[in-house]
């Protein structure tokens, strides 16, 4: 078994992104709510939302199965198999600052390997391509699970590794004592709100890699910000989550104003645009979860129809990985990532971490299947050769 955490005991959830914009840490929870049953789903979130309006902060995970368990439309292709709580909050007086996390290097990885081949990922492509063709959808973000294990140093000491290697403004460590160790870099914002009701989103879509010569990652970041099909992507997204968000705010009041952003980060160059609103009513966890949730940018558009798809074309549960974490304070600010770059460890040492990207119709299966190994390379330099 591995130790759960170095120099912070379980039930913590740690949050780079706090309510003054730095780490916080949640911890000595009042209480643990770990959701699996689809049917529990509406009483625990309605149960949060009580306890924060009682003045309680509530803090924690949304894997991206809820979605199937938050539209009803959605109810029977909840996957079977899953192995993470659907959602797993905990309840909180207040979050304080984050200590310093473990310095050292000693967490390494197993190599990673992906756990589909890419003569099935071509095969899912290609019907999820199909789909595209016929006018199910215009995009759809099709994905798959790498796999490694943990074989030195602990959950916690690997979150520093790689806090070290992958700065990020939406970084996460969750360990609630059930289900994964939940290790996030994510780099992308679900939404953020204010105490006003001011609600924000920034999609992120189109991707390519970072370069060691400074000339060419230029050239690699102008050529994203110039693509015609990335720009065609990310607009889809965009659209999407104006519409989500216009679901919950006053009319006249959602914008868009940024668009087509390049944002770098240590291994690629990342697509994203912003979307403002103002809510029409004041902030409740679960009216914004069915809003919301998931995000656009992991699921593709029209969104409904797109998650009947990835729920034929991928044959496992995506888990924490595409979810949410974050937090909501009494007032009825909020912040939550995107589950992106998202490893989950288990008790036994299995980490599992998932890649994908949006597919349209000029997409090949060559190309997003290298993009989403792309994707992986966070990890990547944390691996040894020298582990079976």
């Amino acid at each position: 078994m591995l130790p759960r955490a170095t120099r912070m005991e379980a039930r913590v959830i740690l949050c780079e992104f706090g309510p003054g914009g730095g780490p916080v840490l949640f911890r000595d929870p009042r209480e643990l709510l770990v959701v699996t049953r689809p049917e529990d789903v509406a009483p625990a979130l309605d149960h949060l939302e009580a306890r924060r309006r009682q003045g309680a902060w509530i803090a924690g995970y949304l894997s991206y199965e809820l979605g199937y368990a938050l539209e009803p439309v959605l109810a029977r292709d909840m996957p079977a198999e899953r192995r993470t709580p659907l959602l797993a909050f905990a309840v909180h007086d207040a979050p304080r600052p984050a200590p310093p996390l473990p310095a050292g290097d000693a967490a390494r990885l197993a190599p990673l390997k992906p756990l589909i081949s890419q003569q099935d990922y071509a095969a899912a492509f290609a019907r999820t391509r199909d789909y595209i063709a016929a006018g199910d959808c215009y995009q759809i973000n099709l994905t798959f699970p790498i796999g490694s294990r943990l074989v030195s140093g602990s959950p916690l000491e690997l979150y520093a590794a790689l806090a070290a290697r992958q700065p990020v403004g939406f970084g996460a460590y969750a360990d609630l004592g059930q289900g994964p160790v939940v290790v996030s870099r994510s780099p992308e914002l679900f939404f953020r709100l204010d105490a006003q009701g001011r609600i924000e989103a920034r999609p992120m879509k189109g991707t390519a890699p970072r370069d060691p010569d400074p000339a060419h990652d230029a050239a690699l970041a102008a050529g994203l910000a110039a693509s015609e099909k990335n720009r065609a992507e990310n607009l889809m997204i965009v659209d999407l989550l104006r519409n989500d968000i216009a679901r919950i705010s006053r009319v006249g009041s959602v914008r868009v104003p940024e668009l087509f952003a390049v944002d770098s980060f240590a291994t690629v160059h990342q697509m994203s645009s912003r979307v403002v609103g103002q809510l029409e009513r004041p902030a409740e966890l679960g009216a914004l979860m069915r809003a919301l949730f998931p995000c656009g940018s992991i699921t593709g558009a029209p969104k409904i129809r797109a998650m009947q798809i990835i729920r034929e074309v991928e044959p496992f549960a995506r888990g924490v990985y595409c979810g949410a974490i974050g937090w909501m304070a009494p007032d009825g600010a909020a912040c939550f990532s995107v589950a992106i770059r998202t490893l989950s460890v288990w008790p036994d040492g299995e980490v599992t971490l998932n890649v994908g990207g949006g597919v349209v119709q000029d997409s090949t299966a060559e190309g997003e299947w290298e993009e989403a190994l792309w994707k992986a390379r966070y990890a990547q330099d944390l691996t040894t050769p020298d582990c079976g």
